[in-house]
């Protein structure tokens, strides 16, 4: 953290505890590889501009108001002002409502992370409450408001010091069911050797470390070549793969755990009895590793608005 910069100061509150944090961003900007639109004439920095779909001009920023479309090509438009008297007043207090198991928060919620540091005077209670989630295996859920919005987040510690995970509501959050997945049907002998061959790829533990940006060090050695001044040869892509390979379930998982160098000779002489006349499936792409909506909302029927642009108004611009 020494080259971290605090985002904002926060008070964690729960109960009659209160405590003075610092709020740091998780990730580092840095290391994401960014590219700028220029123009390809000469080079250039391309700028952004907002142009009218009626008549065809650009449209100077203090024009722009924001707009809400509640019928086809009907919106509902706001000035800044008023959006701003919707937003939610920014608060400097994370005020925890109730403690949970963590893995009873599904990672499908987690949006943003962030880390939270004792500030001056805090590092006691800040140490408390690291200790007793972690002893006690919960999390804290709780709410803050930022940039207009309140948030529900998650705070749990993480080494000696604590995570906050701001989360999705669920409504943004899309059900499973709705992509109508149908599960197939499996044989014990086919579950017995799929477990077989995850207990082999076990670990312990999750290593990010040991997960490296194979893309990034492409695009950063491109980058460097070109600075250089030398060519950039293109490798060829590989063929893709046609579909339509069946494959037999029990043969896959087998092959897999050979590849892998287990002696499966007693499992496969069993299996290949419980699973005579398995299933065959069909399999795009195939190796030795491959085993491994919600609705949007309506829209409201009224919609409290002091004018209303019709399908002459900038569609995308209206949506900034």
């Amino acid at each position: 953290m020494a080259d971290a910069r605090s985002i904002a100061s926060l008070t964690i509150s729960f109960g009659l505890v209160a405590i003075p944090v610092k709020l740091y961003s998780a990730t580092i900007a840095a290391e994401r590889i960014s590219f700028n639109m220029l123009h390809k004439k000469d080079g250039s920095r391309l700028k952004q501009q907002y142009v009218c779909a009626t008549e065809g001009t650009v449209v100077d920023r203090t024009e722009i108001v924001k707009g809400y479309e509640f019928a086809k090509d009907q919106y509902v438009m706001f000035t800044p002002e008023e959006i701003k008297e919707l937003e939610e007043a920014g608060s400097s207090a994370i005020d925890i409502g109730e403690f949970v198991p963590l893995d009873s928060v599904d990672p499908v919620y987690f949006e943003r992370t962030y880390y939270l540091a004792p500030d001056k005077g805090g590092s006691k209670p800040y140490t408390l409450l690291v200790t007793a989630l972690r002893d006690s295996e919960q999390c804290a859920i709780g709410k803050w408001a930022a940039r207009g919005r309140e948030h529900v987040v998650v705070i749990r510690p993480l080494d000696v010091g604590l995570a906050m995970h701001q989360l999705h509501f669920q409504a943004e959050v899309r059900p499973m069911k709705d992509l109508g997945i149908e599960p197939a049907t499996v044989s014990e002998a086919e579950l017995k050797l799929a477990r077989q061959l995850i207990g082999q790829q076990s670990a312990k533990t999750f290593d990010a470390g040991s997960y490296v940006d194979e893309f990034k060090g492409r695009v950063e050695a491109a980058i460097q070549k070109k600075v250089e001044g030398k060519e950039i040869s293109l490798a060829e892509k590989p063929a893709a793969r046609k579909g339509g390979n069946v494959i037999d379930l029990m043969d896959m998982l087998r092959a897999s755990l050979e590849s892998r160098g287990s002696s499966g000779r007693a499992v496969r002489d069993n299996g290949s009895r419980e699973a005579n006349g398995s299933h065959e499936v069909a399999a795009r792409d195939i190796g030795s590793r491959d085993l491994g909506a919600r609705k949007p909302p309506k829209r409201a029927a009224k919609v409290p608005a002091k004018r209303v642009a019709k399908s002459g108004s900038a569609r995308k611009s209206s949506r900034g």
